[in-house]
């Protein structure tokens, strides 16, 4: 996988999460601003680990925890927003980035379940 598009666009969102995690500190929101982190960040992690699976079947399990994890981001900037801790205009921008990575992420992991099936 090396220095993928999605590998490089991953590392890019969670830059943006941690820069975006000190401003909602700063409205004194910790909680969910923590979820975000974790499960934003995770997203990257989960991808780098996929660089060295094990096996066709590893990659596609780190790959899937990694769209889990994109999903999970969704759902924590989609309760920010409708909370009112981030406006629409940046609620839109960090989703749009994060939805993205969710459509790649689907797509790897489909392709690589089909191969792996055509292999057995």
């Amino acid at each position: 996988m090396g220095d993928s598009l999605l590998a490089t666009k991953s590392m890019d969102f969670a830059i943006r999460i941690i820069n975006f995690n000190k401003t909602l500190k700063k409205k004194q929101e910790y909680i969910i601003s923590n979820q975000l982190l974790r499960s934003g960040t995770s997203i990257g992690a989960n991808i780098r680990e996929a660089k060295f699976a094990q096996s066709t079947a590893d990659f596609i399990s780190k790959m899937s925890i990694a769209l889990k994890e994109a999903n999970e981001t969704l759902y924590w900037l989609e309760l920010l927003n409708k909370t009112d801790y981030i406006g629409n205009k940046e609620y839109n921008s960090i989703y749009s980035e994060c939805d993205e990575i969710l459509r790649m992420l689907h797509s790897t992991v489909r392709t690589s379940k089909l191969k792996l099936n055509q292999n057995v």
